[in-house]
């Protein structure tokens, strides 16, 4: 038993280094949370220094991704506006994994008329589109860093609690978790020690392709105007200022919105290639 407790994260692992797609991803992400981090002294210029003379400046060798409307260098924005993506999408993420987590968990172990009245209404929650939800909440608590990530975690904690719940159902049958039982420990530590652990993998996989659509959803509600209130450069209020631009000055949009791809791109990667390692049918192949 020692043995294999042992053996099976370093199959796990060694599947995950092999994987190509994980390694790429990871690459990919870890470059731009690199310039996410020096931002300040990579960025050529200050992201809101404005220069009316440089207004719609076309790509060139001083402004690699021209500059916009105010003459701002667009390559310093979409720099900068990586950190409140980023830190946007982490936290919410991370916020939701928790809380979707822990809810799906005592939920499915608990089970009875508890998880049927729990999962009803997480399927309330799952019927309203991720967007609408998060524009609703934003709607109603206002456009502020807390209140973004607040809403965004909001409309991930319905999947997340499905994502813990199902393994959950199946686990608390297990030899082990009866025998916990059976020497007396309480329903938490059951929980926290026992079940969790092997609900970990799953919450981790869906927390990594969350994250992209936490980003996208970041984006899209600072299109509409209800992200983070200007000058503060963000993906998604700098792909707006460029469809305002379109037709004038098309890089505007194009190069943010390569930026949210590219990210969106190493994040599916990095989920599939860790759902790959942690599949038991690949470690048995």
């Amino acid at each position: 038993m020692a043995v294999a407790a042992i053996a099976a994260p370093k199959g796990i692992a060694g599947r995950a280094l092999g994987n190509r797609s994980l390694m790429a991803g990871l690459v990919i992400l870890g470059l731009v949370i690199l310039a996410a981090i020096l931002a300040p002294w990579i960025s050529p210029y200050e992201p809101n220094d404005q220069d009316p003379v440089l207004s719609l400046g076309a790509p060139s060798a001083a402004h690699w991704f021209g500059t916009d409307f105010f003459g701002r260098d667009v390559l310093s924005r979409v720099i900068w506006g990586a950190r409140v993506s980023l830190f946007v999408g982490a936290v919410s993420t991370a916020l939701s994994m928790l809380v979707g987590g822990s809810i799906g968990i005592v939920s499915g172990y608990l089970g009875g008329r508890f998880d049927q009245a729990v999962m009803a209404v997480m399927d309330v929650l799952l019927s309203f589109p991720q967007l609408i939800m998060g524009l609703i909440i934003v709607a109603l608590l206002g456009a502020n860093l807390g209140d973004l990530i607040l809403a965004i975690a909001i409309t991930a904690v319905p999947p997340f609690a499905r994502v813990a719940r199902g393994p959950t159902l199946s686990l608390k049958e297990r030899d082990f978790v009866e025998a916990g039982r059976a020497l007396g420990f309480s329903n938490a530590r059951i929980m926290l020690v026992h079940i969790l652990p092997n609900v970990l993998d799953d919450l981790i996989v869906m927390g990594s392709l969350w994250l992209a659509t936490a980003i996208r959803t970041e984006a899209s509600l600072s299109f509409i105007g209800l992200g983070l209130p200007p000058p503060t450069a963000t993906w998604g209020s700098i792909i707006r200022e460029g469809f305002e631009n379109l037709l004038d000055a098309p890089w505007l949009a194009v190069f943010p919105s390569l930026a949210v791809l590219v990210v969106m791109l190493a994040l599916n990667m990095i989920g599939d290639g860790l759902r790959d390692a942690t599949d038991p049918k690949a470690a048995a192949s």
